[in-house]
């Protein structure tokens, strides 16, 4: 090779080397490249997505799956609903993976789809007020039927009642019953965190005495506890006031310590807190819906903001919910921050969740809006103890059946059994045992322990009305303002299916509603152990008999059932 060109051939040649290694680091076309490229996430960040065989962890296999797939996906445009509270859009692990209308013109104040709803760019809120902000606080739904139905029932038998009536009037005392027990429960709390709050400040003076630096331990109080007793007279004559208890000021920290209000602010906030309930979410004449201006006993679109994301600068939301499962779901899985979501799908967020209980109407519309908009699969993060209006949950469950889509709802974490106490929204006839359609499935809550304690003890069972579990205790996810967290809750199971069922519609597009829903709940893992029952302590029953299934999700045996199902279908 002549000296002149060598130079220029040693350019090019490493140019073509630099192209080359650019390339290999470029967004790879399948997932399977991208799950383990988080060096900073740990097992017990990701344990949800372990294997069993592989780690001896109860996850979904998501990684194996990961790992293992040379598939391309078949549609990259797949839409997962998350209806539930605001949601912060700013958050850096949320950015690209947001739902777009891209039929609406940005902020024109015109509804340019003609869907009913006026800019909805990239979702709606349905809890959103006139005046651009959004409701914080809802009743409770007993607290609804109370004020609504009283005037029918108040004071008279089940014999008086027409039969068309008989279902709302038990109903109602059900939950006439329910309001009195929940009133008064949070009137004596609010009670003791008034007292709580008066004599914080000579606790406060008394500990100071024994601890100058205020660095007192729960193990601390607990032993200073034995050791002075109430009528120690050491302390009696160190302090003036004879008569007060030393031992009562002791426990009274210890209480707080243990549940997390060391400080007076903490307690105030809890009392504040507390207020709000007693004269919002169980007030008979609070009306949360005077600021939407909108009649909740009439099914109608329109009402609402497209605000799906109030947040304010320097203040951290209230609501943190959607952003949390939103992140699992579909955390930006190339942008090397953060945690990684299960798909590539995107998230449309819909806002139906204040502090209280969701309106019928709103979760009704809400799963509308989402299947006009093309979502495949909706995630339902929320429920509660009572449905005044279930017939038009219901309709709106057909509804999305009949269009293809995938409902996946959290089975609560009251610790109950919800084939004896009911629990909403949920896909029985009002019969409570028929089942009304095919495209819904109710997860329950696992942890990472294998053995005794796989159940999560908070979460609710059922061996006809929860499907299946999967793991939703100390999952690491998106919080608001750019943070990440652990959080638990049937909340957090939930995502774990509707985002194994976008992965099995992002490559076998084919497959019906039906067939998807059959595929998670038979390809699930089941363990033939003896777990705590939640709610208990100590009581044993076998996992088999806490869900329909007695299984726990597997998203990679999900994968391959799903690839030989869409191979029959052809």
């Amino acid at each position: 090779m002549p000296k002149k060109i060598q130079p220029l051939f040693y350019t090019l040649l490493f140019i073509f080397v630099i192209l080359v290694s650019c390339k290999s680091t470029k967004t790879p076309n399948n997932l399977n490249q991208t799950l383990l490229e988080s060096p900073n996430l740990t097992v017990k960040q990701t344990w949800q997505f372990k294997d069993f065989q592989k780690d001896s962890i109860p996850g979904i296999s998501l990684e194996k799956w990961y790992l293992q797939n040379k598939k391309k996906p078949k549609n990259k445009n797949l839409i997962i609903a998350v209806i539930d509270t605001q949601i912060d859009l700013k958050h850096e692990d949320l950015q690209g993976i947001i739902w777009t209308n891209t039929k609406e013109i940005p902020n024109n104040g015109i509804d340019d789809d003609h869907n009913g709803y006026i800019d909805d760019i990239n979702g709606w809120s349905f809890t959103g007020t006139k005046s651009g902000a959004y409701v914080v606080w809802n009743r409770y739904e007993y607290v609804r039927i109370v004020e609504k139905w009283e005037p029918l029932f108040k004071g008279k038998s089940e014999s008086e009642i027409e039969a068309e009536d008989i279902y709302k009037f038990k109903e109602y005392q059900r939950a006439l019953k329910t309001f009195k027990e929940k009133n008064e429960y949070y009137g004596n709390w609010h009670q003791s965190l008034q007292y709580r709050v008066a004599m914080f400040p000579l606790v406060k003076d008394t500990l100071k005495y024994f601890f100058p630096k205020e660095d007192y331990t729960y193990k601390q109080l607990d032993s200073m506890y034995k050791k002075y007793k109430i009528n120690d007279k050491t302390y009696r004559q160190m302090r003036k006031d004879k008569d007060t208890d030393l031992g009562a000021l002791i426990k009274y920290m210890m209480v707080g310590i243990e549940s997390g209000e060391k400080k007076l602010e903490d307690i105030k906030d809890k009392e504040i807190q507390l207020d709000s309930v007693l004269n919002k979410n169980l007030n008979l004449n609070y009306n949360e819906r005077l600021s939407i201006a909108d009649n909740p006993e009439i099914l109608e679109k329109g009402y609402g903001n497209n605000k799906i994301s109030n947040t304010i600068e320097g203040i951290r939301p209230i609501q943190d919910h959607n952003t949390m499962v939103s992140g699992l779901l579909s955390a930006n899985r190339y942008n090397n921050k953060g945690i990684k979501g299960m798909t590539e799908a995107k998230i449309m967020p819909i806002n139906i969740s204040p502090s209280g209980d969701e309106h019928d109407k709103d979760i009704a519309m809400a799963i509308r809006y989402a299947v006009d908009n093309g979502a495949k699969v909706i995630n339902m993060s929320f429920g509660k103890e009572f449905s005044m209006h279930r017939d038009w949950v219901i309709d709106a469950f057909k509804y999305a059946e009949k269009h293809n889509v995938l409902l996946v709802h959290s089975s609560g974490n009251d610790a109950e059994d919800v084939d004896q106490n009911i629990s909403f929204p949920n896909d029985l006839d009002y019969d409570e045992k028929t089942e009304i359609s095919n495209n819904f499935i109710n997860v329950g809550s696992i942890t990472q322990k294998f053995g005794a304690t796989l159940v999560s003890d908070f979460s609710n069972y059922g061996k006809q009305n929860v499907d299946l579990f999967a793991p939703g205790e100390d999952i690491y996810t998106t919080g608001s303002e750019n943070r990440y967290k652990f959080e638990s809750g049937t909340s957090f199971a939930a995502p774990m299916v509707s985002g194994t069922a976008a992965l099995i519609w992002t490559y076998y597009p084919k497959l019906s509603v039906k067939q998807v829903k059959q595929i998670i709940l038979d390809s699930g893992t089941p363990y033939n152990i003896e777990v705590i029952l939640p709610g208990t302590t100590d009581k044993k029953v076998p996992f088999s008999e806490l869900s329909k299934t007695g299984k726990v999700l597997n998203l990679y045996d999900a994968m391959q059932l799903a690839e030989r199902i869409n191979k029959q279908n052809k």
